[in-house]
């Protein structure tokens, strides 16, 4: 089965590509690097040739929400008109836990991809996720320095392999509209989670945990980013992935 994973390159789009291949299926990359600009559309025609699912594991870091908005509108769109004229029979989104239940700009445009692939004419399922163990590191990535000041969070990470795995799953099964949310194995702080990667590390840096103002910040140090329904749970715990990423040198 030919199943193109737009945003291929990505954390999990690597391993979604590794998941089909390995099932015996023929991955195709939608990507600039591929020849595919997702949000202007070019190269979605040809790419999609005798493709018979899509799997959207698309990303941009656009943390306003008009950046963001902009963003996965327009990706969705494309995928979704390009998929129609190209024949193809099924649509799977990636999406994120408590996007509903966060007014954070980077989930309104999570809101808004979801949106989009309702209101499509290629029939859907979308997956909402947990973070990932490695929004840790990005959340370092983006405070350089002696201080990392960290948003009071509460997260239930999940492996991004697990992630891949289940996407491939629902790609390959009918469209089911919106799946059971997934997350991870454990309920973590992630100024917890900052301070244990620091320390496998062996970098010493200051910590400063923040809760974030009005409703957003309480939604996210309360259960608004928690699975709030029955789903799959499990995979590898934070301390896992940190012992094979620290090996690893990540």
């Amino acid at each position: 089965m030919r199943v193109a994973v737009a945003g291929g390159t990505g954390v999990v789009g690597r391993q979604v590509v590794e998941e089909l291949a390995a099932a015996g299926h023929e991955p195709v990359v939608l990507a600039r690097s591929h020849g595919v600009d997702l949000v202007s559309g070019e190269g979605l025609g040809a790419a999609l040739d005798g493709v018979e699912a899509v799997i959207d594991v698309s990303d941009r870091k656009a943390v306003s929400r008009g950046r963001a908005v902009a963003f996965f509108g327009s990706v969705s769109r494309n995928l979704l008109d390009a998929g129609a004229r190209a024949g193809v029979h099924h649509h799977v989104a990636l999406s994120i836990v408590g996007i509903d239940r966060v007014g954070h700009g980077y989930y309104q445009g999570k809101l808004r991809q979801e949106e989009v692939v309702r209101g499509g004419r290629v029939p859907w399922t979308v997956l909402r996720s947990t973070q990932f163990h490695e929004f840790v590191p990005q959340t370092l990535q983006q405070m350089p320095g002696p201080v990392a000041v960290v948003p009071r969070m509460n997260i239930q990470p999940v492996a991004a392999r697990l992630v891949a795995r289940h996407l491939v799953e629902l790609a390959l099964a009918p469209p089911r509209g919106m799946a059971p949310e997934l997350a991870g194995p454990r309920v973590e702080l992630l100024v917890d989670l900052v301070r244990r990667l620091l320390h496998a590390r062996h970098e010493r840096r200051l910590v400063v945990p923040v809760r974030l103002p009005g409703a957003v910040g309480a939604a996210m140090a309360g259960d608004g980013q928690l699975p709030a329904g029955a789903g799959p749970r499990g995979g590898r715990t934070f301390d896992e992935w940190l012992a094979g990423a620290v090996t690893r040198g990540a």
